[in-house]
């Protein structure tokens, strides 16, 4: 059971949360190709595929693929600074900040896709 005991800490959860934000950006870059295909082919391809687009669910999963990305973003950050100013007792002030920064943007980008 001590090989779980420091999973809880908020810094391994902020650790899990980079990976998995990387690994879902990642696997999400060949959907981004093709619809990158899909203006190669021309107006018409690009039109459809936007309307297609426009779907409420799709609209969801754009909202959590930028989510994902802003925690990714402010995970790295926070992984840069414990590189270059070492290790704080601001730990999980650090956690927090990334978490809050990533739920933020999504908040407003979520709040801009009505504009």
């Amino acid at each position: 059971m001590s090989r779980w005991r420091g999973r809880g800490h908020p810094a391994w959860i902020a650790f899990l949360v980079h990976r998995l934000s990387g690994l879902a950006l990642a696997l999400f870059l060949p959907l981004h190709f093709w619809a990158l295909g899909h203006a190669i082919r021309g107006e018409a391809a690009l039109d459809g595929f936007l309307r297609w687009t426009d779907n409420p669910v799709l609209k969801a999963a754009e909202t959590v693929l930028v989510v994902l990305l802003a925690a990714h973003l402010a995970g790295g950050l926070r992984v840069l600074a414990l590189e270059f100013l070492g290790w704080r007792a601001q730990q999980k002030t650090m956690v927090a900040a990334s978490a809050g920064i990533a739920f933020a943007t999504g908040l407003l980008f979520l709040l801009n896709l009505g504009a």
